[in-house]
């Protein structure tokens, strides 16, 4: 596209003037100019003796200058208004009417021009496939009103808009063809310019719309900054104005300071064609997402709703109605937009399917952006080391993963990568260490019930095999937010009041990520001496990014820290007690709390799911039933529990009768196979029956998939024994011990520490242990003693009798 420069009417003192905005060949004739100011001043001085001195032939043509066809720059403001009278834009919308309740009018009042009715872009979302944000622009225009018939004529409205002028990746060429055609056409698009400093020239690219990058007007973007900051979706009135000849040529003229006459030089230059150069240009451009935001407007407009309102707000906002939700689930939904207000932030939510939990990544923040496949890479996620360009993290606020359990082919690298950027927001590429402020969620689908993971594994079981149970990585997690305690979406979920339009609660969230409440609740509480660095992190980082949400203003009273504080560190606990369950030893300290310090009371927060899913009854369960726990031949600590019966035969114990055992090495058939044969040798010593008038069956139970283990033969006596006398063992009691075919009680081989944490987490509340155990006991600390009674066998004899309840 050509530069056309020219002289605005006033003489040899007037400036060089441009419609392309700045250029090399206007910096040199700005240059040449003021280089040549002092000949000029001279030449003026002497004009009425030059003009008398010499003759006509000899005047001198003193300065030439190249003169184009004079070319007005594009009035954009004038443009746009012209815009929105074709797009049949209302001047005034008609608020009100029956159906609109006073907290609608009070949303209205506080934001003018920024709420929508939320259950009519619920009814445009499922027709049309277009960014909840585009919706909510064009119902704001032609849809904000209780009229019904004017509700009615502005859906059609869109609906024609939207077919016609949205525009889709497989249209580009109709669309092309359509401006080309008709000289000019109206499009919705994603716009983003950029700054070619080669060139010197702003250059646009559309999202969809497939042309080649053109140059744009510095006005244009003077007037929308956001065009330079990842892009904003407009409605655009493209132009066609052709492609001019290759061999256009600039002539140069030349004007006598005299008489102001001018004439060809007759020479002519060659024109520069530009790699920008298009047939299409940009004649308006309307934004129809938020040019800027004004927080202390928000703060204002905070002050005028109560909390229970705000909350009401921000939730509907989003498309929900808070009147369907409980306060506990509020506070849920609320933690989903922690991480586009709080940054560097890391949020798990996993739970059943059709709960919405990737809802609020893909549709409320254009700064947000949700891999549906779960699945990418370093260079794509961090750094491009060939393009040495940054990746996602540089680029959004939140990068959210759908459906974590896809998340397949992780390279080792990834994880490592992610690990470090988790815990400290930055991450090393080549020599150089990169910072950045992206947060991370991850989103997934729990296909059995939550008692069933506590019992078996964890509730990271989702995770794919190269995440789980790595517990490095999980203690990056800030938060697990609890998916099966939020409902499952229905219509009377969604709401259809008021709310702000997405885009301007995006801004919101957007801007108040630079603000920092960490510490607000330091006046009133202090986190107990059981919080870690990292503990101390996740929880700050969550009542800061729930308190921005709801205390804009960071107005905040004790009750309602406390609230927050409480919330908070629950779900920084949830994450502690899966780490607990992978690595016992090293995450012992799960009993996160605070302490108020205008009372010095000290209170501990605890999780609703920690009771229900206890592996250990605190009943008593049936004969024959026993709970061992020991390490699994993979070096696992895990908890067992043998399920033996009796059947009329002739006192044999056949593994054809035995479950549970598929691919078990010969070590753990030996450790059983020891175990019957001591019961049969010593059962008379307790049982007055005979064990020869039973077969014997066992169902081997891996409670928490660890897979089996040749250590527990101890709690297989003991069952034999239980079932048997028909007697049940003692509630909450685990065993611990090994019995080999000599008879012989060997000692424990796997840490204590590890085996006493495991049993607590199991629920158990006395374990038995060898004799041989008792001086690695001592040496435990006095907490996890608390935590725990315990006994201790010279026999697996001497344990069955304590287990049975019998006086030795």
């Amino acid at each position: 596209m050509k530069t056309r420069k020219f002289k605005v009417k006033g003489g040899m003192r007037s400036p060089w003037v441009t419609i392309q905005g700045t250029t090399r060949r206007e910096v040199r004739a700005k240059q040449n100019r003021e280089g040549n100011q002092a000949v000029k001043q001279l030449i003026w001085a002497g004009a009425i003796g030059a003009k008398i001195l010499l003759s006509s032939n000899g005047k001198g043509r003193i300065c030439h200058y190249r003169h184009s066809q004079k070319r007005n720059a594009p009035d954009y403001q004038a443009a746009q208004k012209q815009l929105e009278m074709e797009l049949h834009v209302p001047n005034q919308n008609a608020m009100g009417g029956i159906i609109m309740d006073e907290f609608d009018r009070k949303v209205i009042a506080a934001f003018p021009g920024k709420s929508v009715r939320k259950d009519l872009t619920s009814l445009m979302k499922k027709g049309a496939n277009v960014p909840t944000y585009v919706l909510e622009y064009l119902l704001g225009m032609y849809c904000a009103t209780d009229d019904e018939d004017a509700i009615k004529t502005g859906l059609e409205k869109i609906k024609k808009i939207l077919s016609e002028n949205y525009v889709r990746p497989d249209q580009s060429d109709y669309v092309k063809s359509k401006i080309k055609e008709n000289g000019q056409y109206t499009v919705i698009d994603k716009v983003t310019v950029r700054l070619d400093e080669s060139e010197d020239k702003y250059v646009a690219s559309f999202t969809n719309l497939d042309l080649q990058d053109f140059e744009v007007n510095s006005d244009l973007v003077t007037h929308n900054e956001k065009l330079l900051i990842g892009g904003i979706w407009c409605i655009i009135k493209i132009e066609y104005v052709g492609l001019e000849k290759e061999d256009d040529e600039e002539e140069e003229y030349e004007e006598d300071i005299f008489d102001g006459n001018k004439k060809k030089r007759g020479r002519k230059r060659k024109k520069k064609k530009s790699k920008y150069e298009s047939p299409f240009t940009i004649a308006a451009l309307k934004p129809i997402q938020m040019a800027n935001l004004d927080l202390d407007e928000i703060f204002e407009a905070r002050k005028q709703f109560t909390k229970d309102e705000w909350i009401t707000l921000l939730l509907r906002s989003a498309g929900y109605e808070p009147k369907e939700l409980s306060e506990k689930q509020k506070l849920h939904y609320l933690l989903r937009f922690v991480p586009f207000i709080q940054k560097n932030y890391n949020l798990v939510e996993l739970g059943p399917r059709g709960t919405g939990k990737s809802h609020a990544y893909s549709e409320l923040s254009p700064y947000s952006i949700l891999m549906s496949s779960g699945h990418t890479t370093v260079s794509n996620m961090f750094y491009n080391m060939a393009s040495h360009r940054v990746g996602l993290v540089g680029n959004w606020d939140c990068v959210a993963f759908d459906e974590v359990g896809g998340i397949t082919n992780t390279s080792g690298d990834m994880i490592q990568i992610m690990k470090n950027y988790m815990a400290n927001g930055s991450f090393a590429r080549g020599s150089d260490s990169i910072n950045s402020d992206a947060s991370i969620a991850f989103e997934g689908n729990t296909f059995r019930s939550v008692e069933d993971m506590l019992r078996t594994t964890n509730l990271f079981e989702p995770f794919p095999e190269a995440f789980n149970n790595d517990s490095a990585f999980f203690d990056r997690i800030h938060a697990y937010l609890p998916g099966w305690e939020t409902p499952k979406l229905r219509a009377s979920l969604f709401t259809n009041r008021y709310g702000l339009i997405s885009d301007c609660f995006s801004e919101f969230c957007h801007a108040m990520r630079k603000y920092d409440f960490t510490n607000s609740f330091g006046e009133y509480f202090a986190l107990n001496n059981n919080f870690n660095t990292r503990d101390d992190t996740a929880v700050r980082r969550t009542f800061s990014g729930l308190a921005k949400l709801i205390y804009p203003d960071e107005r905040i009273e004790k009750e309602e820290a406390r609230e927050l504080l409480e919330y908070a560190i629950e779900c920084r606990r949830r994450v502690k007690e899966q780490l607990r369950k992978m690595n016992p030893a090293e995450f012992s300290d799960v009993m996160l709390g605070y302490i108020d310090l205008d009372t010095g009371e000290e209170f501990s927060v605890d999780l609703p799911e920690i009771a229900s899913g206890s592996l250990i009854p605190e009943s008593f369960g049936k004969p024959g039933y026993v709970y061992a726990i020991g390490s699994s031949i993979d070096g696992h600590i895990g908890v067992y529990r043998f399920e033996n019966k009796l059947i009329e035969g002739s006192g044999k114990f056949n593994f054809r009768n035995v479950e549970g055992l598929a691919g078990a090495p010969k070590s753990v058939r030996d450790s059983l196979t020891a175990a019957f044969h001591y019961f049969v040798e010593n059962s008379e010593k307790l049982i007055d029956g005979s064990p020869s008038s039973f077969d014997y069956s066992l169902y081997y139970n891996d409670l928490q998939n660890r897979n089996v283990s040749d250590e527990v033969s101890v709690a297989e006596v003991v069952g034999l024994y239980s079932a048997l006398a028909n007697r049940p063992i003692l509630p909450s009691m685990v065993i611990c011990g090994r019995v080999v075919m000599s008879g012989e009680t060997m000692p424990v081989i796997t840490m204590l520490e590890d085996i006493f944490v495991a049993a607590v987490n199991a629920g158990a509340k006395k374990i038995l242990l060898p004799e041989s155990s008792r001086d690695n006991y001592m040496l435990l600390s006095d907490k996890l003693k608390r935590e725990i009674a315990v006994g201790f066998y010279k026999t697996p004899l001497e344990a069955a009798k304590i287990a049975l309840g019998v006086d030795l």
